[in-house]
């Protein structure tokens, strides 16, 4: 056995010990915020061996006050992160913030000959060292996104998690001789339970990265490590694919685009540059997170996918409540094992999103005949205008086919006292714009025809990769009062 995996052993085996005790108290609660990492993979896999439950805290939008927040949210009293991390993103060291490189440092002979006969012990038997629990008690905490509000401490039990692991292996028949792109942060929920999760408890072989912005050194990744999995939103892929070679892609046999609309322009990138299909999934953080995902032999491009076995998916009229038919759009329910316990003491809004077990997502859509999830936007994205409803990312949708390649866009509304609102379209480069609006009037009703463009070097971005539509909508209220 080499040095290496004792080395890792012996922490993994400190790590449960310290964590068993740290800061415990009342609360089996235990905050971690590190980049994805052997380290960060031993410290999740530790907390939950000691029976501690990790919150995982965004570092990404801002690690001082998501620790902060964190801590004050979920009552926190230790959170293990990194010296030379916190450095790196400039976050001050909080109280009760335990160090990493401290407890490798602290491993002894003893520890490291813990960790060897450990090793060698039959699973059975060394299983009595686990910490026992139900499969309803909480596995892990993960925040929202907190695109349009707050972010939510979402409850996720064990059965939550091994029910989307063992979903997942099944739809996308995983192998032990898969490899996997750990590229998302473990605090995003895809990241928790399909980045780490599964390869953990299925065995695959994964790859970390830091950061998914690395565009290049991922690229490389996937192509000397000769990985089979890669999942991103369709941001980060834009940024892979124009990073990346001919070849760069061809062991990928799954590649997944989800937590927003995937273009068709990026699908026919992707499948003309590299012949990959990216296939598009759905899901949210209160569902573990993934709801559904075209695959092969079920793969229809524009929709999301038929649901993962073992989810039921309704479409409730969101004028009368009864289901709707095939083909017709109401608000997207979902029912199963996939569905989050709570959220953390808050039963107020938890009781708003589950009621008898199904989750409202939020979301605008509909059942084709075939069973194929097909999204229509968000309910919180539908603004008034002249009276009308709008669906801002009906809108959206329609303009990214009309920008020349390579420009991105989100579509805001901005308070109006004459029209209640006005559409605004942010974009990352100077463009026609009378001509985009006329390609547009041919789709779209007058009312929801962009007002004004408003140029930007960059969409605003969450740490989770999603549009920050509340920046967004800043950016286009400055420039339209005429402070841009």
């Amino acid at each position: 056995m080499g040095h290496r995996i004792l080395h890792l052993l012996g922490i993994i085996c400190v790590l449960t010990t310290v964590l068993a005790g740290a800061g415990s108290g009342e609360s089996r609660m235990l905050g971690i915020m590190l980049p994805n990492s052997a380290g960060s993979v031993l410290a999740v896999l530790a907390a939950l061996v000691a029976g501690r439950v990790p919150v995982m805290i965004n570092y990404a939008t801002g690690a001082e006050k998501n620790a902060a927040f964190a801590m004050r949210r979920c009552g926190l009293s230790t959170i293990i992160t990194s010296g030379r991390f916190l450095e790196k993103v400039e976050c001050s060291r909080l109280d009760g913030m335990v160090y990493l490189e401290d407890i490798a440092e602290s491993l002894t002979r003893s520890d490291k000959l813990k960790a060897a006969l450990l090793a060698f012990v039959p699973t059975p038997l060394a299983g009595g060292a686990v910490h026992r629990c139900d499969e309803n008690d909480a596995a892990a905490i993960i925040f929202t996104s907190g695109s349009e509000g707050d972010p939510k401490p979402v409850v996720l039990t064990h059965r939550n998690i091994c029910f989307e692991v063992d979903a997942m292996a099944e739809v996308f028949h995983l192998e032990e001789n898969d490899s996997m792109l750990a590229n998302l942060p473990f605090f995003h929920v895809f990241g928790l339970t399909v980045n780490l999760f599964i390869p953990a408890t299925r065995g695959l072989t994964m790859a970390t990265h830091v950061t998914p912005l690395d565009y290049s050194a991922i690229c490389k990744t996937i192509r000397e490590e000769g990985l089979t999995i890669a999942a991103a939103t369709p941001a980060f892929w834009w940024g892979y694919l124009r990073a990346s070679r001919v070849g760069d892609f061809e062991t990928l046999r799954i590649a997944v685009a989800g937590a927003d609309k995937c273009p068709e322009s990026l699908r026919t990138e992707c499948e003309e540059q590299h012949g990959v299909a990216l296939r598009e999934g759905y899901g949210a953080t209160e569902t573990s997170p993934v709801i559904s995902a075209n695959r092969d032999g079920a793969d229809r491009p524009g929709s999301v996918g038929r649901p993962l076995p073992g989810v039921e998916v309704r479409i409730e009229s969101i004028e009368t409540g009864e289901d709707c038919a095939a083909g017709e759009t109401g608000r997207i329910l979902v029912k199963g094992d996939l569905v989050m316990k709570e959220y953390l003491d808050d039963a107020e809004a938890t009781t708003r999103a589950v009621r008898a077990g199904w989750y409202d997502t939020g979301d605008l859509g509909y059942l084709d005949e075939d069973g194929f999830i097909w999204l229509s936007g968000r309910l919180t994205r539908c603004v008034k205008v002249g009276g009308e409803m709008v669906s801002l990312w009906r809108v959206e949708e329609v303009l990214d086919r009309f920008l020349p390649p390579g420009v991105a866009c989100c579509v805001v509304a901005v308070d109006d006292e004459r029209r209640g609102a006005r559409i605004a379209a942010v974009v990352t480069s100077e463009v026609d714009e009378r001509e985009v609006v006329r390609r547009m009037a041919t789709e779209l009703p007058r009312m929801a025809i962009p007002k004004t463009f408003v140029r930007v070097d960059e969409i605003p971005m969450l740490g989770s990769s999603k549009v920050d539509f509340r920046a967004a909508r800043r950016l286009a209220a400055t420039s339209m009062s005429g402070g841009g």
